[in-house]
Formats: structure tokens, C-alpha cells, sequence
């Protein structure tokens, strides 16, 4: 039997062999590789294909509704004039110049209650009528978005990767969620630089998804009036909140069970997104004047484009699950296990560095943060974390989230709704997302250190 990091080695290397050197297409090299990494891995011979498509369609039942839904809103708000609309609002309210900050302003506030893929679905039409309209910055709009929702999905609860840390390291949530907040801001500014960077270093133009057609920018009064534009975007932002706010209060003390059920019905990301895709065809229909036949022709481009999304983003998620099965996750902390006598603040940075590899490792961030905490809090005896690392706990888990940003390729199914969506290639997401992801991450990891020894808390 191969060891696991062995496993993962030439899992790693098949993928970027046959993408980067073959051109295969992205599908069938993410899927070849899973197969071939679920081959090597341990388990029942039998069962070695089928956990493979199991995979994929566990990936898919997660993120498939979303995509498929999220495509057929951004094709009704570019066609319908709404994202215009947001976007001339917003350029007359703050500045072409200051763009880039209202973007990576609002994928970092609407990245604590709503998934990271779900914030980039709803914002990234934003980002292409920007370009629209500007002809320039395209991605650098698309790096502040993916950023600043990528910050607050790996650091603030109650996205489920911090909520864990903090049960796990005995955190306090409330406590996490202020100090993930403000380690974030500046490892968010620092991104706004890196994007713009990235974006002079390489300019790369938008393209349009398959078989969209390029439309006249339309007047202003051809457009939606800025209320009915912008309800697509925050109607799933305030349902799924809302559904959050009121799960954790009912936690804590009772809370009537009428009102939770139905915003656990509404506040649930599919049927939230459903919801502003009616909202969102009915003004396209309504502005355009389209009949019933004209609409749905326009919705099956829109699930066409999306269909590639959701098969690359699920054949990314087999793969990151079948690097599980290699036992990836137990071999490394026996690996990288530190029985020396205390070393203080070490730990946050030993902690950044356990979940960056598991990152680099297998693909998601919720695991890395999981097992990362898991490790580290084991080597302690109960309630000694905080004499041990000399500060308080919530900082371990603020490094830990900052390490599972670092390393996002292509075993990550984050990179392949970023780069497919954006409408960037395989190697151009490497060269601008992965950069600017481990910036990011990096920069909030140092944030969290710093923060440590000025504010220890203990």
C-alpha cells in the first residue's frame, strides 16, 4: 500500500500534467484523476469507481441548485439592465476609483452569512457590467470580490469551518466573529492592492460565457428602477441571514417555532436563490417585453453555461474527497506532530502551517480548519490551551482560518467557480486567484500574530 503522501504527490502531478501539458479539458482531467487517486487509495476494490461518482454527486447536490440558478440570475441581470443599473448607481454615488472597494467591501460583509460560491454567484455579474461600462479592471473587480468573501468564509462564524474551530479550541463565537472581523480588514486592504497589481501584471479582457451574445449598453431609461435591480442580490442574502440569526437565537432561548420553520424553509440557499431568479426573470420579461417562449430560451443559455460550472465544480470536489480517502488527514499530523516542551506563540504559526497543507493537501478549507484544531487541541491536557500558547485561543483560530485560505488549485471546487465563472483558464486562476488567495491569507494570518503579542487576553 502507497503511502498517502505519495498518493496525493502523483494525484497532484497527474492533474497538472494533464491540464497544464495535455489541455485536457478540465472535466475529464479532474475526473481521470480521481479515479486514478481512489484506485491507489485504501478501501474495498469494489467500491473503489462507485465513491467516486458519489462524490461527484455529493458536490453536485451542494452546489448545484446554487450554480444553475445563479447563472440563470446573472444572465437575466445583465439582460435585463439591472446589474447597469447597480453599477451606474453605485460609480455615481462613490466614484469609478472607488469601485474595487465597494466590491471587496461586499463580498467580505456578505461572506458571513452566506457561503463563499453563493457571494461570488451573486456579485460577479457586478463585476462584468463594471467592465461593461468601463472597459477596464476586470480582474481586478473579480480578485476584490473572490477575496474579500474568501476572508470572512474562512475566519467568521457561522459559516461552518469557524463555528468548528471554535467549538473544538472552546472559543468564544461572539468573540470570534468581532476579532475575525477586524483581523480581516486588513488583510482585505492589502487585497485591494494585490488585485490592482495583479490586474496591471496581467489585463486580461472579459469573455463571455458560451453562447452569450455581447448587447448594446442600453440608456438610462431603458433600465430597472435601482430597488427592483438590486432586490435579486439581497433577497437570498436577507433570507439566508436571517435564517442564521434566528437558528443561533433559538439556541440560546426559545423562540417561536412558527417564524423558524419558514425562515429555515426561505433561508435555505436553494430555495432563496429560487426565489431571486423569479424575481430577476420577471423584470428581464418585464423590461424587454419578452414573451414566455423568448424567456425560457434565454433561461436555457443561462443553464447551459451553467451545466460546464457545475460539472468542473464537481468533478473538483471528487477529486478533494478521493485525496481524503488516501488518509491524508491522518498521516500528516502524525508527520508533523510536535511533542517538544512549549514553544508559545509557535503554535499559531504551527497551527497557519498544519492547515495550509492540509489545504494545499486535499482541496477544502473546512476540513483543513477541522483537522488543524483537531490536532492541535489534542496535544494539550483540558483547558490548558490558553497557559500554553500564551495568548488567548481565539488567535490559534484565526491562524488556522487564515492557513486554510493560502494554497486554493485546482482539488479545490472554490477555484473552479471562481476561474469558470470568471471566465478565466486554468493556468490564468493559478497565476491571479491562488496569488491573491495566499495573499490574503497570509496577510491575516500575520495580522492574527501581531495582534497575539500586543493583546495577548490572557
Amino acid at each position: 500500500m502507497l503511502d498517502p503522501i505519495v498518493v496525493v504527490v502523483l494525484g497532484i502531478v497527474l492533474v497538472i500534467v494533464l491540464i497544464g501539458f495535455g489541455r485536457l479539458n478540465a472535466f475529464l482531467a479532474l475526473l481521470i484523476s480521481a479515479l486514478f487517486v481512489s484506485l491507489l487509495a485504501p478501501g474495498e476494490w469494489e467500491l473503489k469507481i462507485a465513491r467516486v461518482g458519489e462524490a461527484f454527486g455529493s458536490t453536485a447536490g451542494k452546489i448545484g441548485i446554487v450554480i444553475a440558478l445563479a447563472a440563470v440570475i446573472g444572465k437575466c441581470l445583465m439582460d435585463s439592465g439591472a446589474a447597469d443599473r447597480i453599477v451606474r448607481t453605485c460609480l455615481r454615488l462613490i466614484g469609478e476609483n472607488r469601485a474595487p472597494v465597494a466590491l471587496m467591501t461586499s463580498g467580505f460583509v456578505l461572506s458571513i452569512p452566506v457561503f463563499f460560491d453563493t457571494v461570488f454567484y451573486l456579485l460577479v455579474p457586478l463585476a462584468r457590467s463594471l467592465y461593461r461600462q468601463t472597459r477596464k479592471r476586470y480582474v481586478q473587480s473579480i480578485l476584490v470580490i473572490a477575496g474579500g468573501a474568501a476572508i470572512t468564509h474562512t475566519l467568521v462564524p457561522p459559516t461552518p469551518g469557524p463555528l468548528v474551530i471554535a467549538e473544538t479550541l472552546g472559543v468564544d463565537v461572539g468573540k470570534l466573529i468581532v476579532a475575525g472581523i477586524l483581523v480581516g480588514i486588513p488583510a482585505a486592504v492589502l487585497g485591494l492592492f494585490t488585485a490592482d497589481l495583479l490586474d496591471r501584471v496581467s489585463p486580461i479582457p472579459m469573455r463571455p460565457y458560451p453562447g452569450e451574445e455581447e448587447l448594446p449598453i442600453p440608456r438610462d431609461s431603458e433600465l430597472p428602477p435601482f430597488w427592483l435591480a438590486i432586490l435579486p442580490v439581497i433577497l437570498p442574502v436577507i433570507l439566508i441571514s436571517s435564517n442564521t440569526v434566528v437558528q443561533m437565537l433559538a439556541k440560546s432561548q426559545p423562540f417561536p417555532q412558527g417564524p423558524a420553520r419558514l425562515l429555515a424553509m426561505l433561508g435555505d440557499p436553494n430555495a432563496a436563490l429560487l426565489l431571486s431568479a423569479f424575481v430577476a426573470m420577471a423584470t428581464l420579461k418585464w423590461k424587454r417585453g419578452l414573451s414566455l417562449a423568448e424567456l425560457g430560451r434565454r433561461c436555457e443559455d443561462a443553464l447551459m453555461s451553467g451545466g460546464v460550472i457545475i460539472l468542473i465544480t464537481s468533478a473538483g470536489g471528487a477529486f478533494g474527497a478521493m485525496l481524503q480517502q488516501t488518509g491524508i488527514s491522518e498521516r500528516l499530523p502524525a508527520l508533523l506532530s510536535m511533542e517538544s516542551q512549549e514553544i508559545g506563540r509557535l503554535w499559531l504559526v504551527a497551527g497557519f502551517l498544519i492547515a495550509a497543507v492540509m489545504k494545499t493537501a486535499q482541496g477544502s478549507s473546512t476540513v483543513a480548519m477541522i483537522t488543524a484544531s483537531a490536532m492541535i487541541v489534542s496535544l494539550f491536557p483540558p483547558g490548558e490551551l490558553a497557559s500554553h500558547i500564551h495568548c488567548d485561543p481565539t488567535y490559534l483560530a484565526l491562524s488556522i482560518g487564515a492557513g486554510s485560505l493560502v494554497f486554493c488549485w485546482m482539488n479545490d471546487s472554490g477555484f473552479w467557480v471562481v476561474a469558470r465563472m470568471s471566465g478565466l483558464s486554468e493556468m490564468e486562476a493559478l497565476r491571479l486567484w491562488t496569488v491573491q488567495a495566499a495573499v490574503v491569507g497570509t496577510a491575516a494570518f500575520l495580522t492574527a500574530l501581531a495582534a497575539a503579542a500586543v493583546f495577548p487576553m490572557v
